[in-house]
C-alpha cells in the first residue's frame, strides 16, 4: 500500500484549475485517453482471469473420483478443456502485462512532455514579466513553481490518473463479477469491506492532525538549522550555542513525537486492509462452503471469489491516495497557472529599433549618447510617487554622478533609464529618440552596466567576461581583464581563462566585481552605468579600477552612482537627489562652494551615504 503523505494544500477552485490543466494539455489529451483506455482494458483482462480460473477448477473437479453409494467412481478430466482455459488465462495475463506496459510508456512520455512544456512556458514567462513582479515575489517562490509544482503535476498525470482509472475499473469490474457469480457471497464480502472502510476513514481522519504537526515541526527544524548555519559566526561570537541547541532539541522532539504518531497510524493502514481482506476470505470460505455442500454453487466459485475479494479490496486504499494526489496536483497547477497568468510587459514586437541606426539610411550607426530626462514622474506603486518632475540634460561623452542618501532615488533613475520600469509621466530620450517608442532590447543594447550586486554564472572565465556579446576575441577579453587588474589572478587558475567558475573555484567579492567590470568593458556600449561599482573592493584595487573606468568613460556618456564621493570629483555634472527630487546640481567645486546639501554629505565623511 502507498505510504500516506502530509496534508495536502487544497486549491481554491479545484474544477477550474483542472479545466485549465486539461486545456493546456489538449494536444496530449488523445494520447492520455488512449493510455487510460489501454489501462482499463488491461484491468478487464485481470478481472476476467479469476472467472476463467473458476471454469478450469470446475473442469478438473468434474474429472476427479466421486463417491456414489459409498463407493468411489473414477472420472475423467477433460484435458482439452483444461488446456484451452489455461491458454486463455495465459493470453489474458499476457494482455494485462502488455497493455499495462504500453499505458505506462505512453503516460511517461506525456508526463515528461507536459513537464517540459510547463518549464518552457515558465522560463518564457520570466523574461516577459516586469521587474516589479520580482519586487514582491521571492526568487525561491518562482524556483519552487518551476521545480516542485511542475513535478507534482507530472507525477499525478503519470501515476495517479492511471491509478484512479484502473482502480475504478478494478473495483466496479470485480464487484460486477462477484454479483454475477453469487449474490449472497458478494453481500457478505461487501459487509466486511464496509467495516474496513469505516476503520480506514477513522484512522485517516485521526492521523491527519499528526501529519499537519509533522510538517509544521519539520519546517521549524529546517528553518532553525538554516538560520543557525547562515548566522554561525554570530552564534559563536555571542556564545549562543546553548540557546541554539535548546531550541533545536525542542523542535526535534516535536518532530519526533508527531512523526512517530503519524507514521504509526499510517502504518496501521496496510495491516488493517490485510486483516479486512483475510476476514473476507474467511467469510467467503464459510458461506461458500455451506453453499457448495448444499449444491447451490460449484467449488470453482469459491476459488474465483477468493481472488475477487482481493481485487475488490485492493482499490479502496488506492482511491484515497489518488484523490489526495489530485488535490496536490490541483494546488500545484493553481500556482503554476497563476504565475503564467501574471500581467506581462507590453508587446513591443511592432516598435522599430531606431537606436543605433542612422535615421536617414537605416544602417547601423553608433549612438552618440545624448540623454535627456524631462518632467519624469514615477512610483513603484500606484498613488505613491517617489520621483517628482525629474529633469536633466546630459550631453554625449559627459560623466554624470548621482549622489544622495539611501532611498533618495538614485538607482531608481538608472532603472528608469534602462526601461526596467515604465515611467508614469514625462519622457526620456536618447539622441532625441523617446525610449518608450523603441523596444526595450534596443534600449538595453546601448548600455554597459556594472552593479553593486555582482553576478557570475557557471561557466569559464572567458564566457563570463564575453557574456551575450558575439564576436569577442580572446585578445579583447584578456585586455579587459588586464585593464581592471584581474589578468594575473586568472592566469594563476588551473586552466587560466578556460577555468570553469563554480563552487570549487571561489572568487572574492572584489574579484567578482572586477570580472563584471571587465564584462562591461568588453560590451563596448556607448552609455555606461556604474551603480556603486567599486563598493566591494579595497582602496588600492579601487584606484586601479578607477583608472580603468576613466579610460572606459572616454567618449562615452557615463552615469555613476558613487559610494565614495572622492571618486566623482572629476564628474562633468553631479546630480544631488533627496526624496526623489534633484535638490542640487553642478560640478564638485561648485557644489562645495555653495555649501549646501552636497557639501554636508561630503564633509560628513559619508556618514549617511549611499545604497
Amino acid at each position: 500500500m502507498p505510504r500516506m503523505r502530509g496534508p495536502v494544500e487544497k486549491p481554491a477552485d479545484f474544477g477550474g484549475v483542472m479545466a485549465k490543466l486539461v486545456r493546456y494539455c489538449k494536444k496530449y489529451v488523445p494520447a492520455i485517453v488512449v493510455a487510460l483506455v489501454l489501462g482499463a482494458a488491461g484491468t478487464i483482462c485481470q478481472i476476467i482471469g479469476p472467472d476463467q480460473l473458476k471454469n478450469m477448477t470446475n473442469a478438473i473437479a468434474k474429472g476427479l473420483p466421486a463417491m456414489v453409494h459409498g463407493k468411489p467412481v473414477m472420472g475423467a478430466v477433460d484435458m482439452g478443456e483444461v488446456t484451452r482455459i489455461a491458454w486463455l488465462l495465459v493470453g489474458l495475463y499476457a494482455g494485462y502485462a502488455v497493455l499495462g506496459y504500453v499505458q505506462q510508456w505512453m503516460m511517461a512520455t506525456v508526463t515528461q512532455r507536459v513537464g517540459q512544456s510547463l518549464r518552457r512556458s515558465i522560463s518564457d514567462k520570466i523574461n516577459k514579466l516586469p521587474l516589479k513582479y520580482f519586487d514582491k515575489t521571492s526568487y525561491g517562490d518562482v524556483l519552487s513553481r518551476i521545480t516542485n509544482d511542475v513535478d507534482a503535476i507530472g507525477q499525478t498525470l503519470g501515476q495517479s490518473l492511471g491509478m484512479l482509472i484502473t482502480s475504478v475499473t478494478l473495483f466496479v469490474g470485480s464487484l460486477a463479477m462477484m454479483f454475477y457469480n453469487n449474490v449472497i457471497m458478494t453481500v457478505c464480502a461487501i459487509v466486511v469491506s464496509i467495516l474496513g472502510i469505516v476503520v480506514m476513514m477513522l484512522i485517516m481522519k485521526y492521523s491527519q492532525k499528526y501529519f499537519a504537526q509533522q510538517q509544521l515541526a519539520l519546517g521549524e527544524v529546517n528553518g532553525h538549522v538554516e538560520e543557525m548555519y547562515a548566522g554561525h559566526t554570530v552564534v559563536k561570537a555571542y556564545n549562543g550555542e546553548a540557546d541554539s541547541i535548546r531550541r533545536f532539541e525542542k523542535y526535534n522532539n516535536d518532530l519526533y513525537d508527531s512523526a512517530w504518531k503519524s507514521q504509526f497510524l499510517s502504518g496501521l493502514m496496510g495491516p488493517m486492509m490485510n486483516m479486512i481482506g483475510n476476514l473476507s476470505f474467511v467469510a467467503v470460505c464459510i458461506v461458500g462452503g455451506a453453499l457448495a455442500i448444499d449444491g447451490k454453487i460449484e467449488f470453482g466459485v469459491i476459488v474465483a471469489f477468493m481472488m475477487y475479494v482481493r481485487l475488490f479490496t485492493q482499490p479502496l486504499s488506492q482511491f484515497a491516495q489518488a484523490f489526495q494526489n489530485l488535490q496536490r496536483c490541483a494546488a500545484a497547477s493553481e500556482r503554476v497557472f497563476g504565475f503564467l497568468e501574471e500581467p506581462e510587459m507590453s508587446d513591443e514586437s511592432k516598435k522599430p529599433a531606431l537606436l543605433g541606426r542612422d535615421p536617414k539610411t537605416g544602417k547601423p550607426a553608433r549612438v552618440r549618447g545624448d540623454v535627456e530626462f524631462k518632467d519624469v514622474n514615477f512610483g513603484y506603486e500606484p498613488g505613491k510617487t517617489i520621483i517628482h518632475d525629474f529633469s536633466a540634460s546630459v550631453k554625449a561623452g559627459q560623466k554624470v554622478a548621482i549622489v544622495g542618501p539611501t532611498g533618495a532615488g538614485k538607482s531608481t533613475m538608472v532603472n528608469l533609464l534602462m526601461r526596467f520600469y515604465d515611467i508614469d509621466g514625462g519622457s526620456m530620450t536618447i539622441d532625441g529618440i523617446d525610449t518608450s517608442t523603441v523596444p526595450r532590447a534596443n534600449v538595453h543594447e546601448q548600455f554597459s552596466m556594472v552593479l553593486q550586486d555582482t553576478w557570475v554564472f557557471h561557466g569559464t572565465v572567458r564566457e563570463n567576461v564575453a557574456y551575450a556579446k558575439k564576436g569577442v576575441t580572446d585578445e579583447q577579453i584578456e585586455q579587459a581583464c588586464k585593464a581592471v587588474g584581474l589578468d594575473h589572478y586568472v592566469r594563476s587558475l588551473p586552466q587560466g581563462y578556460d577555468t570553469v567558475l563554480d563552487d570549487n573555484t571561489s572568487l572574492s567579492a572584489g574579484q567578482r566585481q572586477l570580472l563584471t567590470i571587465a564584462r562591461a568593458m568588453v560590451q563596448d556600449a556607448p552609455i555606461l552605468i556604474l551603480d556603486e561599482a567599486t563598493s566591494s573592493v579595497d582602496t588600492r584595487t579601487e584606484e586601479l579600477i578607477q583608472q580603468a573606468m576613466d579610460a572606459l568613460t572616454v567618449g562615452r556618456t557615463s552615469f555613476v552612482i558613487a559610494h565614495r564621493l572622492s571618486t566623482i570629483k572629476d564628474a562633468d555634472m553631479i546630480l544631488v537627489m533627496n526624496h526623489g527630487d534633484i535638490v542640487e546640481r553642478g560640478t564638485h567645486g561648485e557644489l562645495l562652494a555653495a555649501g549646501g546639501f552636497y557639501a554636508d554629505l561630503y564633509n560628513s565623511q559619508f556618514s549617511e551615504l549611499v545604497e
